[in-house]
């Protein structure tokens, strides 16, 4: 006797997938993305019921991103490799959303678009950062640089690793 449905169970027009190919990924509640993200679920329970443990125990999508492995793996359902695909899904969509707000030639008049040009890389960190930002003449951004990565409320850097 069958515990708990499969995506197979649904009738074609309400899978995920075939959903995402017909309507687009906007089209898609967060729990249909997290279970097309682990691809299956495990013996008697649903990719999309391992979803929606995953929503329910972390709350929103990004407390979900900003859960450890050891978090993610603590989830029925969830071991390395579905953890390691979750990792990965949001530190790729970090990185897109990171390229789209720096641009190559941004140029620097003030703090406080120092603090723009790195905002979106320090969200939702959970430690000190020490970041370097290298200007050109026409403080223009080459480049922005990690020096050192702290505690909780701390970073230490020695002066050679800024230099």
């Amino acid at each position: 006797m069958k515990k708990s449905f499969t995506v197979h169970d649904l009738p074609l027009s309400e899978r995920p997938r075939e959903r995402l190919l017909k309507h687009g990924a906007e089209a898609l509640s967060v729990q249909e993305l997290i279970a097309l993200i682990l691809g299956r679920g495990i013996k008697d329970e649903s990719v999309i019921v391992t979803a929606q443990k995953l929503l329910s125990h972390f709350g929103n999508p990004k407390n979900l991103a900003a859960a450890s492995m050891e978090e993610l793996k603590g989830i029925k359902g969830i071991g390395p490799a579905k953890a390691a695909q979750i990792k990965a899904a949001f530190e790729l969509g970090k990185r897109l959303d990171d390229s789209r707000d720096e641009s190559p030639k941004a140029t620097l008049k003030s703090p406080e678009d120092a603090i723009k040009s790195v905002k979106n890389r320090l969200k939702g960190k959970k430690k000190e950062h020490f970041l370097a930002i290298s200007l050109d003449t026409r403080n223009h951004v080459i480049n922005t640089h990690t020096i050192s990565i702290g505690s909780l409320d701390s970073s230490m850097a020695h002066p050679r690793e800024v230099f």
